[in-house]
């Protein structure tokens, strides 16, 4: 079979421990020997990020500006017996959380579903987008710990000097506080990467926070996600048949989980972080989910929305058997794949795509799966593959698709 050709080169991020393994079984199996593949790489290890004062992750992400589209694997964000294990200079950023900051995204997460996993809120049939804003709160935010009795006070100072003042509170002994900020600018890209977004996919779009309690904070998202819509978009959702609207977010998790799905919920940055992993682990696993960077001048960053899975790494570095879950990284590969097709204008490339998904989900469906799935799937005659076992099977249902 001649390989598809490409005209501009995808960013490629490499990541660490077990999911690095997997992204190279992955290109080695799935993607090169269908694809002339042209990428632009750049090693996001841990390592590699600590011997370049984790310059390579801004330039990746510059880089990403620059071709429209990137494919990354899941990368370790350092904690202190991280920085001890790997003997860091220091306790680096979020490589997700710099990229992010770069491109002004917002983070689309949306889990796969698959025949014999069933979601376990029962009125579910159709897949949760999740969109996340990917700046600020926090993430960004400043803390201190209070020691004793006093006065804590937020304080702003214009260019001129002048200075505004607002009491946090009157501590009578010792505490904490933390300062969060957001600013105008990445709230409106934020709501027109899910204005976008919506009209891409052709899905209603439901935005949520708490603007009861927080009058100026989460109202202000509220205002602005309001304004553009009515000023930008109101006529383009009507004439696609879809809808926008806002609620609390109290109001909007109940809806949710008595809802079928199959709609996008925009939510704050930790609000994303959490009810993502929620709804992935509800429609089965946190490798059971599609996710993607979008900013609102169209770049594009398709990840896998996991950790690096740490455990299995130790186990594959003594040699042991193991049984994990590539659906994920595969997607992301996917997703790039068809995105640079659909911007180059490669059908072949956009088609490739497609069948590799479906291949995965035929392979799954047919039996073959991972550990993580075995344990939770209804189907019958499941075979457990160990993680190269299961790329090479699903390697082996794209090929008689693609034949």
């Amino acid at each position: 079979m001649e390989k598809i050709a490409m005209k501009t080169p995808l960013v490629e991020m490499d990541g660490d421990e077990m999911t690095r393994v997997l992204w190279k079984i992955v290109k080695d199996e799935l993607i090169l020997p269908f694809i002339d593949l042209k990428t632009e790489y750049y090693d996001l290890g841990l390592e590699y990020r600590d011997q370049t004062n984790d310059q390579v992750t801004v330039d990746s992400a510059n880089a990403t500006k620059k071709y429209g589209v990137a494919v990354k694997c899941a990368t370790i964000t350092p904690n202190a017996a991280r920085v001890e294990e790997y003997n860091l200079k220091e306790m680096w950023k979020s490589p997700n959380g710099t990229i992010r900051a770069i491109l002004d995204g917002t983070v689309f997460r949306a889990p796969i579903v698959v025949k014999g996993i069933e979601p376990t809120v029962r009125t579910w049939k159709k897949p949760l987008v999740i969109a996340r804003h990917a700046y600020g709160d926090v993430y960004k935010a400043t803390e201190m710990k209070i020691p004793g009795a006093g006065k804590a006070e937020l304080v702003y100072t214009d260019a001129e000097g002048n200075e505004t003042r607002a009491l946090i509170h009157e501590f009578d002994g010792p505490g904490i506080i933390q300062g969060q900020h957001n600013i105008c600018k990445s709230i409106e890209s934020f709501a027109r990467s899910c204005f976008n977004y919506a009209l891409d996919i052709k899905e209603d779009l439901w935005f949520s926070t708490k603007d009861t309690i927080s009058k100026k904070y989460d109202h202000t998202f509220k205002d602005i996600f309001q304004e553009i819509y009515d000023n930008e978009y109101k006529e383009k959702f009507e004439a696609a048949g879809i809808e926008y609207f806002y609620t609390l977010i109290d109001d909007a998790v109940a809806r949710v989980i008595r809802s079928e799905g199959g709609f996008i919920w925009a939510v704050k940055n930790y609000d994303g972080d959490v009810m993502s992993d929620m709804i992935a682990t509800a429609f089965g696993s946190l490798a059971m989910m599609t996710s993607v960077l979008v900013s609102p001048d169209g770049i594009y960053e398709y990840e896998a929305a996991h950790g690096t899975v740490q455990r299995h790494y130790y186990k594959y570095l003594k040699g042991e058997r193991t049984s994990t879950n590539s659906v994920a990284t595969i997607y992301a590969w996917s997703g790039a794949l068809r995105k640079r097709g659909e911007l180059d204008e490669i059908p072949e490339l956009m088609h490739f795509a497609d069948c590799l998904e479906e291949s995965v989900i035929e392979t799954i469906e047919g039996g073959t799966m991972t550990g993580d799935l075995a344990r939770l799937t209804t189907l019958t005659n499941v075979t457990e593959a160990d993680s190269e076992e299961f790329i090479k099977a699903i390697r082996k249902t794209l090929e008689g698709k693609l034949a």
